[in-house]
């Protein structure tokens, strides 16, 4: 930068400037390193990071329309939430409950619940009523730090309820200032009028719906901003199998999507190494995923996405071996897996606390999962996801001085102020 350059925004005096900088997503030693500048300073102009370093350095080089005093604060990069259903109808507070009276999946699901119950209430709902319930979630998520956001499909589950969720969601990238990448997940479940066979409903993917979300995506903005579109799959002994999932991703790739995929939540049956055979961007779940595929992943650029509120959300004390991921060489993002049924979760601070206790994550690798990572996950590792001169200025002050309170304090907002694109929001 030349001598006094005028900037829109300049955070000065932040006790730590927490910049989770890499080329390219962090793995094994790079994972515990944070990128933290002591008595850093931020500046912003035109929505971009245009520096970032330390204050001593940095005071006398800029002149900023607003300066933002950061003494006793941190700050740290705008969390990627790389893998969520926000988009939904209904609810599923029944189901909670039944299931802390001891009520399984496969009683949960005979009582016409499950998925096929948000796919109920979500084909019911008009898009207006899509679109303001997940600006809600939104809202929350933005006020908790999340300023990227992937979004599903899954809950239409016909051509024409799809598409209908597509248009939601472009509707929220349009007006919402969280930035969204869309995935199409056509094969999330068997919807009822194809109850019992998986494998007519996977052809309908294939053949109908499918083709129709790629033609919707050409003509989107998405396409037109160069954000990617993902298809997604959920591979599991209850949904679609190898064979079916295999299909799907392909037509998926044919049709010019980056693939994704639901895999070894509940089962192991070689989903993980048909997804790397595919160069999928991210592989999301991984409870029971084996030792050799755990390596595999490790010698792949495939991102490990494990999913921890699902799992504190059943109970559950078994969670994803995130440490052996990362210790095979895995690049590991987080992410909350926002849904109604096993994640009604729109926190990614909730989501590092867990993952720190449960899968002893530091907090400077949940973070870098939660940030970097997870942008390279939806493919937008070169905008978002750390404080680099270049990209996008998504950054958080957050309320303490030291960055590791945002997973050591749980259960509140450890954010004080959320900057998307260079735009201080009042939340």
């Amino acid at each position: 930068m030349g001598n006094m350059e005028t900037v829109d925004l300049y955070l000065h005096n932040a006790e730590q400037v927490v910049t989770c900088a890499s080329h390219g997503p962090k793995r094994g030693p790079a994972m515990a390193d944070a990128g933290v500048i002591e008595r850093g300073a931020v500046a912003v102009k035109d929505g971009r990071i245009v520096a970032a370093g330390p204050a001593a350095q940095l005071d006398g080089t800029v002149t900023a329309e607003r300066v933002i005093d950061c003494t006793g604060r941190s700050v740290c990069p705008g969390f990627v939430d790389a893998h969520t259903h926000t988009v939904f109808g209904g609810d599923r507070a029944a189901e909670f409950e039944l299931r802390i009276k001891g009520a399984s999946y496969m009683e949960i699901m005979a009582a016409g619940g499950g998925i096929v119950s948000t796919v109920r209430h979500t084909r019911a709902a008009s898009v207006d009523e899509l679109a303001r319930s997940a600006a809600a979630r939104l809202d929350e998520m933005l006020a908790l730090g999340t300023t990227t956001v992937e979004i599903k499909t899954g809950y239409g589950l016909s051509a024409s309820d799809e598409l209908k969720m597509l248009q939601v969601i472009e509707g929220l990238d349009r007006d919402h200032p969280c930035d969204i990448v869309p995935t199409f997940l056509g094969a999330h479940a068997v919807p009822p009028e194809f109850e019992g066979d998986a494998e007519a409903y996977t052809r309908c993917v294939v053949e109908e719906i499918l083709p129709e979300a790629a033609a919707w995506y050409a003509s989107s903005r998405f396409a037109e901003r160069g954000v990617p579109m993902y298809v997604d799959v959920f591979c599991e002994d209850h949904a679609f199998d190898l064979d079916q999932s295999r299909r799907v991703l392909e037509a998926g790739i044919e049709a010019g999507f980056k693939t994704k995929i639901h895999v070894d939540q509940f089962n192991s049956f070689g989903g993980v190494a048909m997804a790397l055979e595919l160069g999928a961007a991210s592989v999301d779940h991984l409870d029971v995923t084996d030792r050799a595929e755990i390596e595999a992943l490790g010698e792949s650029g495939t991102i490990a996405v494990p999913l921890p509120a699902v799992n504190f959300n059943l109970g559950m004390t078994d969670y994803a071996d995130a440490r052996a991921m990362m210790d095979s060489g895995a690049a590991v993002a987080l992410a909350t897996d926002l849904n109604p049924g096993s994640a009604p979760c729109p926190s990614m601070p909730a989501v590092m606390a867990i993952a720190c206790r449960y899968q002893r994550l530091t907090p400077a690798e949940a973070l870098n999962a939660s940030t970097i990572n997870a942008a390279h996950a939806i493919g937008e590792g070169e905008e978002a996801g750390s404080i680099e001169a270049g990209k996008r200025a998504d950054i958080l002050v957050l309320k303490a001085a030291d960055y590791r309170h945002i997973p050591y304090f749980f259960g509140g907002n450890p954010v004080q102020t959320v900057i998307k694109r260079g735009r201080v929001m009042s939340l």
